[in-house]
């Protein structure tokens, strides 16, 4: 899980592989839906992304394309993961100069349509992840105020040495994780945005 190297294509896909039949890491899938079980610390960021439908179109399509991900020291796998349960997701991270793979599989797709709107997913930590533990990433549009919002819901717990070792930074990373992904989606959003607009000029 931890090297010197970025992982290859091929070293990503056979861990992928040798991830997706095995168990979560943790008894309470799909908490995140409700209330996150004890013995976990949980973590909730909420952003404003915008206004109105286009602007929540524009925050769909970013999660899909995994780009609340793409953060220069974190990636998905793969942007052409499609959102569906089941599917199995590896998170890359580089820090202190050593590159972190981890595995999760989707517990759940969110896509409501109501007084308020919501689509995004739940995953999962599989063997293969550093932490024990489960993330919701959505985006709501509220048609009673046209607001639209970037939420990420999370509890977890370390399950490897590593981590527990280095908790406090592990908890100052994981808080720099959400903060630069809420700013991937502001900036996923006026990009989109800014190229649907450009289709009617």
């Amino acid at each position: 899980m931890f090297s010197f190297r970025k992982p290859s294509t091929e070293y990503v896909r056979s861990f992928l592989s040798d991830q997706k039949n095995r168990d979560f890491t943790y008894s309470a899938v799909g908490a995140t839906a409700g209330t996150p079980p004890a013995g976990f610390v949980v973590d909730h960021t909420r952003i404003k992304l915008g206004n109105g439908e286009q602007v929540f179109e524009a925050a769909k399509n970013a999660i899909k394309c995994w780009e609340h991900f793409q953060l220069g020291w974190v990636e998905s796998s793969s942007r052409d993961i499609p959102i569906e349960k089941g599917q199995v997701v590896g998170v890359m991270a580089r820090v202190f100069g050593l590159w972190c793979l981890n595995a999760c599989r989707i517990v759940a797709v969110i896509d409501e349509v109501g007084s308020i709107s919501r689509y995004g997913f739940v995953y999962g930590t599989l063997p293969g992840h550093v932490e024990s533990g489960e993330e919701r990433f959505q985006v709501e549009w509220s048609r009673n105020d046209n607001t639209v919002w970037y939420d990420i819901l999370a509890f977890s717990r370390p399950n490897h040495f590593l981590t527990r070792l280095g908790y406090p930074m592990v908890r100052r990373i994981q808080k720099k994780f959400a903060r630069d992904s809420a700013v991937a989606m502001q900036l996923a959003i006026r990009r989109l945005s800014f190229g649907e607009a450009s289709k009617f000029q």
